[in-house]
């Protein structure tokens, strides 16, 4: 007699605000206060969305180290959601290091980004020097909150091992491989490049794709083909999730994702299964 075994889940994130100052299509409603991100990250979650990735916002949507409007957000998702809440210590690079880790004040925060090297963003330079890196993940580690490494080029999945052997980074790693538009130095989102970074992991680890600039889901669905965990949409990255074709909220991003996963007999992970796979209930314990 056979059994049918349970489906293959993996974790959604959706990263729902754009940077202020790109373009936003005229039908997509891009969040900018906090009830409409909580709404908009909401109607996400209820889609099948396991994670949220949200920085540290004013009022208006700009970047800021007061925790004042994120924390109003934060009350309002997780009155109604037990959806994971990433933490973003990204930012812009003249932000210091205490300012641009603020987020790991809001004890709502399970998961934080960790970027794994400087890159060329369009004609500036994103600088994540290692000193910087290693003050980062002292504090997550403090917080008890768990990184995931942001990846841009194979260089930075070398890194994450260096820093493992110094006892930095536990061990398995959560690697997130962050590919783009191509139009600097980072790396442009294909099939060998995403494959190179795949096969630089450490055996045991998780890992995640962010598709910056896509123009549809191709490539988050080879990324899923290949055994990804994690995989990321939201108006922070892009708008569109077929040729042409913009989403009017973030939710309509995550609920045509999931379809299109479930024809492949996969499921999204819940926020529990999510805390799982991530590694926040061992670290929690």
């Amino acid at each position: 007699m056979s059994t049918k075994s349970s489906p293959r889940k993996i974790v959604i994130t959706v990263a729902p605000v754009c940077h202020t100052g790109k373009s936003v299509p005229s039908e997509s409603k891009n969040p900018i206060s906090p009830k409409d991100i909580a709404d908009d990250v909401l109607r996400c979650a209820q889609a099948g969305a396991g994670m949220v990735h949200l920085h540290t916002r004013d009022e208006n949507g700009e970047q800021t180290f007061d925790l004042s409007a994120f924390s109003k957000t934060l009350d309002m998702i997780s009155a109604k959601t037990d959806i994971v809440i990433q933490g973003s210590t990204g930012g812009v690079s003249n932000l210091s290091l205490e300012e641009r880790c603020v987020c790991l004040d809001e004890s709502r925060v399970e998961v934080a980004s960790l970027n794994m090297g400087s890159v060329n963003f369009g004609e500036t330079v994103y600088i994540n020097t290692l000193p910087d890196i290693r003050f980062w993940a002292e504090r997550m580690r403090e917080k008890k909150v768990v990184p995931e490494l942001e990846n841009f080029d194979l260089s930075m999945t070398e890194t994450c091992s260096r820093l493992a052997d110094e006892g930095i980074l536990n061990r398995p790693l959560q690697y997130n491989f962050c590919l783009g538009p191509g139009q600097a130095s980072n790396l442009t989102a294909n099939v060998r490049n995403l494959g190179y970074m795949q096969s630089m992991i450490e055996p045991g680890s998780h890992w995640g794709f962010t598709h910056d600039s896509m123009k549809d889901f191709s490539m988050l669905l080879y990324a899923v083909s290949m055994g990804a965990s994690v995989i990321r949409v939201g108006f922070e990255d892009s708008f569109y999730y077929a040729p042409g074709k913009a989403a009017r909220s973030n939710a309509v991003l995550v609920e045509n994702l999931v379809m299109l996963i479930r024809g492949l007999g996969i499921e999204p992970a819940t926020p529990a299964e999510a805390r799982v796979i991530l590694g926040v209930d061992k670290l929690c314990k």
